[in-house]
């Protein structure tokens, strides 16, 4: 769940001039003024930009800049999503899946994972192993959680752990084998089921993977209590500037400057709980990471 700057090749993306007032936006919103970012984003919106459209999707679900309004992030969502964009469609699938639309929302995360996104990949692999919304296929699920935690996702790696207790080795190999031929390109379900026969079924209660780290990715939460802090900076570019750089990491949450004497501290957020900050922190090693109260 990011903004553009997360997705930097997306700006590439975009027409010159719109290009230009997008990161405008995301100048604004990155110095602490929401409400004015907002309002560039808004226009190049409703003439169809799909990163300002993701934008205001973010701006709406975080409340920042407008009210906080799920339903007005949704259409942003959707809008963006259907115009291809990748961040837009995994956090459309993330918010569908949390209001309880999970045909809706493994629709928009299954786009989202073939294209390697990881926190879709995480997801839409969790439902794979289940069962849950789609049919079952444990290589498969294995493939994509494993990828999601290569790209250093967090709870990807403690559902990684889960499957590999609960799957015999052979098909864990298949999963890798998988894997790999993904980072090449798409591969079809039918042509998955060729590279290993499965084998029998344990019981249907000792092998389900838990869903409540998946959709833990939905975080971070408009009403949140936490945020985590990575640094205190004498010039407040600096702080900017290593925000823009961890951004692809942060899921979406948002940059706020504290001024704390002549330093400035650096904290996004906002998580709703500590342990949901603790996890961001995990995301982030080796950058110096800890939760502090959202004040």
């Amino acid at each position: 769940m990011r903004l553009v700057w997360l997705g930097g090749l997306s700006l590439l993306m975009a027409a010159p001039g719109s290009a230009q007032d997008v990161r405008a936006g995301i100048e604004a919103w990155s110095g602490n003024r929401p409400a004015e970012a907002v309002a560039i984003w808004r226009p190049l919106a409703a003439r169809g930009n799909a990163d300002a459209a993701f934008n205001l999707g973010q701006a709406y679900k975080l409340g920042r800049g407008v009210p906080a309004d799920l339903a007005a992030a949704q259409r942003w969502y959707e809008q963006a999503a259907r115009a291809g964009h990748l961040e837009a469609q995994t956090s459309l699938g993330l918010l569908l899946f949390q209001n309880g639309n999970r045909s809706g929302a493994l629709r928009w995360l299954a786009q989202a994972a073939e294209a390697a996104e990881p926190r879709a990949m995480l997801v839409y692999g969790t439902a794979l192993f289940n069962g849950d919304g789609v049919p079952e296929d444990r290589v498969r699920a294995y493939a994509l959680v494993s990828r999601a935690a290569a790209q250093g996702l967090a709870p990807a790696r403690v559902t990684l752990g889960e499957m590999e207790q609960l799957i015999p080795l052979e098909e864990r190999k298949a999963g890798v084998k998988l894997a790999q031929q993904l980072v090449r390109g798409p591969v079809s379900p039918a042509a998955a089921t060729s590279v290993v026969k499965a084998p029998a079924k344990p019981p249907a209660a000792a092998r389900r993977v838990t869903t409540s780290t998946a959709a833990s990715m939905a975080a971070p939460s408009a009403g949140g209590a936490f945020r985590i802090q990575l640094g205190a900076f004498r010039d407040r570019s600096a702080a900017s500037g290593l925000y823009a750089k961890l951004a692809p990491r942060l899921g979406g949450a948002g940059m706020t400057l504290v001024p704390s004497g002549t330093m400035t501290r650096l904290q996004v957020g906002p998580y709703a709980t500590r342990a949901a900050a603790s996890s961001a922190c995990a995301a982030l090693k080796p950058q110096p990471c800890f939760p502090v109260p959202a004040r």
